[in-house]
């Protein structure tokens, strides 16, 4: 490593220590909420439909993937889309989770606001639930708030979509023991890639994906 490098490799610390502070600040504060809709989840009697823009409509798609992967079929639907007709197949038996950082996103504040008059309740997930995207939903999850300068500026999500991620991941794996989803089912449901290959022993279809600590 050349002598050029060392300012460059203390920012990369500086990113990993203060992007690691952010997740850390979840534990101990948003349990509660992941369990909260958790059960929602599987009280549900339609879909769960997920939903953001930008970089929380990538993390809102990822959530979507892996609670379908974790035994709660779920589907992603952007926001713009959603205004643009697709919120057409969105019915009052579905449960949506809409992410939204600031809340401020007006695509998002407006479906919230039509989804509600629709009778579908909607699960804001957002570190602002005083925003007008929050208090349009029936549900708020709040999480912590972002330092700023884990967020470059303040406006470039990278902390932030860490903890929303680990917030979502969290989601993901308490349903899954919730609906005892085992080994047997993800393989099931995953046959292509590394899973799909994997040998299954006599046991799979009994043993469950997680466990608690």
């Amino acid at each position: 490593m050349s002598s050029d490098d060392t300012g460059l490799v203390d920012l990369a610390g500086a990113v990993l220590s203060r992007e690691s502070a952010a997740l850390a600040a979840l534990v101990g504060t948003v349990e509660s909420s992941v369990v909260a809709i958790a059960r929602q989840m599987i009280d549900v009697t339609g879909k769960v439909v997920t939903t953001g823009s930008g970089t929380s409509g990538i993390m809102a798609e990822r959530l979507a993937h892996l609670l379908s992967v974790c035994g709660t079929p779920a589907l992603y639907l952007p926001s713009m889309d959603a205004l643009h007709g697709g919120m057409g197949a969105i019915t009052p038996s579905d449960l949506v989770v809409a992410i939204s950082k600031t809340g401020q996103s007006q695509e998002l504040v407006n479906l919230v606001q039509r989804l509600g008059q629709r009778g579908v309740h909607v699960v804001a997930v957002t570190e602002s639930p005083e925003s007008p995207f929050a208090t349009a939903a029936g549900t708020v999850a709040q999480l912590p708030p972002t330092p700023s300068d884990a967020d470059p500026g303040d406006m470039i999500a990278m902390a932030s979509t860490l903890a929303v991620g680990a917030w979502c991941d969290a989601v993901a794996v308490v349903t899954m023991a919730m609906r005892g989803h085992t080994v047997g089912d993800v393989i099931d449901s995953h046959p292509a890639g590394g899973v799909g290959v994997r040998r299954r022993n006599p046991g799979d279809d009994a043993v469950p994906v997680v466990r608690g600590a």
